[in-house]
């Protein structure tokens, strides 16, 4: 968690979830926070600075959305906490920027009226003023500010509209809070009545500021609301997005990765050819560019799978995704928020985790969390891709047939976390969930800028760790791969002997020595495991080490002459990947947010064991069959 240590004067980023907070706070401060359209988000407070139009510089926290200052879930009790002061790496904040839905006046008053009453000097940002107008809704921002007795200032932070005014009040003085003071620090709970009143004044408020005119869009989102979250059209449209996802990431995807592919062969094949032979060249070519190209050859299909997730959060269609999800959801027992969690766990399992924080029941949260890893996230994506696109079946399928392969990888995980989440939920974690109550955002056209920083933070995230992360391990594997120089080669190696001494183990599954290589590095991170198969046969290829790892793979023969790589073991190997437990970041932060050890290790253990069991039972079965 980040924290402040400045004399800057801080403010904090307050309001409901999906109304614009993070926008607000990147526009401000220039960081690239992650923003979707949809709560959960925004799990921890995120710290930045700013100038004001007068240029002085401010120290911004962006806390989480909260509809209360009465905290039902982890996540609210830290923006209740850090308005109170009672963070105890955060002072308490100078100033309270309080940011409303424009188009859900009423319901965004409820949380603004508490944070004045918190004390604070407040500043109003009345955002999405374009949804509100497009609804007909016209809303007197000077009356307005007269009844909350703070700076009111309209925005449309989605087109960066209204910052500069925003800018302008921030640079104004600070003014007393004229509210009472309300002590919100022991307060557990509110009665029926004074929430009743509460909202009979805000009614009054908002009623008093608005106009409305005779545009209405409500009925053009309910007819569209009435076939995306329909028992049956609302299915065949999620499917059809997801397919149509699929065969992009296959399709648009496959000419960058043969241009990447060939620049990486050209580069080693360069390499070979100007330097000396030694081991600093083959480190170069069989570690290196073998190692981290293998698995940058995929990033063109994590951008296309990003630039579709930033198209559906950003028009609202997720929270419609997860309306039409909670129905399946509710009946294996899992909590409707669950969706948001399981569903960022398609891109890297540990936000997903971490968005478990706005789930109110410890229970429902820690079945969340364990079976959260079985979501199919980007990293998985490298050995789907390498898996389907070079072998099933025999490399000569078509993008159709790759995309229906792909979904069904995602199908699997989201069934095991489904099965596993009933089972568990049905035992040690037994109880009732409570229904969902999930706010539908409007639709809105996508914003360009928000899908491509979307996608860039996360093509940054990927190129980071190659650089990093998968860079280290490639060096390691390579070292290990290569010595002790013996006439056996890899095969007498640190990392062969290793391979030989698991394989007993392997060769039900019908996975050889090289593939656990594979598979012991990826316990650090899965795609590792493309980067371990690119050094692995590189090193065993000897003069072919610049021939595509694909056909590298093709050509590995069992002791027998019979094919290693067969579309059954292809397919062994996903699902593996679909079922087992590989990252060591995920169960580090599992024991941080369950505060123990046990958990981790028994998500480990349950979720390798079921995937070994799994792929024993398939690759047993595909052999009986004939494959």
């Amino acid at each position: 968690m980040s924290t402040v240590a400045s004399t800057n004067l801080t403010f904090a980023l307050v309001g409901n979830p999906n109304c614009g907070k993070t926008t607000i706070f990147n526009a401000l401060t220039g960081l690239r926070q992650k923003i979707g359209n949809y709560p959960g988000v925004t799990v921890e407070k995120k710290v930045g600075s700013f100038f004001t139009q007068h240029g002085e510089k401010r120290d911004l926290i962006d806390l989480p959305g909260t509809y209360s200052l009465v905290p039902q879930s982890p996540d609210e009790r830290v923006t209740r906490d850090t308005l109170l002061g009672l963070q105890p790496d955060t002072p308490a904040p100078d100033r309270v920027i309080c940011v409303l839905d424009a188009s859900n006046l009423e319901r965004n008053l409820y949380l603004a009226t508490q944070v004045l009453e918190v004390g604070l000097p407040t500043i109003v940002v009345l955002n999405m003023m374009d949804m509100a107008a497009a609804r007909g809704e016209k809303i007197d921002l000077a009356l307005l500010s007269e009844h909350l007795g703070c700076p009111v200032v309209a925005a449309t932070a989605n087109h960066a509209n209204g910052l500069i005014a925003l800018r302008l009040a921030l640079s104004q003085p600070v003014q007393p809070n004229l509210h009472p003071h309300k002590d919100f620090e022991n307060l557990d709970n509110v009665s029926e009545a004074a929430i009743s009143a509460r909202y009979d004044q805000i009614g009054i408020i908002a009623n008093g500021v608005t106009t409305y005119s005779d545009v209405n869009a409500d009925d053009r989102t309910d007819r569209i609301d009435a076939v995306l979250t329909h028992p049956v059209w609302g299915w065949v449209v999620f499917l059809g997005l997801m397919g149509l996802m699929f065969w992009s990431i296959f399709t648009f995807a496959s000419y960058p990765m043969d241009f990447i592919d060939a620049t990486f062969s050209k580069l080693s094949g360069f390499i070979q050819a100007t330097m000396p032979a030694g081991d600093l060249r083959d480190l170069l070519t069989d570690g290196v560019i073998a190692g981290v190209g293998g698995v940058l050859v995929f990033l063109p299909q994590i951008l296309i799978l990003f630039l579709f997730i930033g198209l559906l959060e950003d028009s609202g269609y997720m929270a419609r995704a997860a309306f039409i999800m909670d129905r399946v959801m509710s009946r294996v027992g899992l909590h409707g928020k669950s969706f948001i969690p399981l569903l960022s766990s398609y891109a890297c399992a540990i936000p997903g985790i971490m968005a478990t924080r706005t789930i109110e029941s410890p229970r429902d949260r820690l079945a969340t969390i364990l079976v959260a890893p079985f979501m199919s996230c980007s990293a998985r994506l490298p050995v789907y891709g390498l898996m389907i696109s070079t072998l099933i079946p025999g490399g000569g399928a078509s993008a159709g047939e790759k995309a229906g392969l792909m979904m069904l990888m995602y199908l699997l995980g989201t069934a095991a976390a489904f099965f596993f989440a009933l089972l568990f939920k049905r035992t040690f974690l037994r109880g009732e969930p409570p229904p969902l109550v999930l706010e539908l955002p409007p639709y809105r056209l996508p914003g360009v800028f928000t899908v491509l920083q979307h996608m860039l933070s996360r093509a940054k995230a990927f190129l980071t760790r190659a650089g990093t992360l998968i860079l280290g391990l490639s060096i390691l594997l390579w070292f290990v791969s290569t010595f002790p120089k013996t006439d056996a080669g890899l095969s007498g190696s640190f990392a062969g002997r290793v391979g030989h001494f698991i394989e007993p183990a392997l060769i039900p599954l019908g996975f050889n020595w090289k593939i656990g290589i594979g598979l012991i590095g990826a316990q650090a991170a899965r795609e590792v495991f493309v980067s371990t198969m690119g050094i692995v046969y590189s090193i065993d290829g000897a003069d072919e080490n610049t021939e595509p790892l694909r056909l590298a793979l093709l050509k590995d023969h069992w002791p027998d002459g019979r094919l290693v790589f067969t579309p059954l073991v292809a397919l062994c190997i996903m699902v593996f990947f679909v079922f087992s437990m590989q990252c060591i970041a995920t169960l580090a932060v599992v024991k941080r947010e369950t505060n123990s050890w046990r958990w981790p290790a028994f998500q480990f253990f349950y979720m390798t064991g079921f995937a070994y069991l799994t792929t024993l039972v398939l690759y047993q079965a595909g052999r009986a069959l004939g494959f």
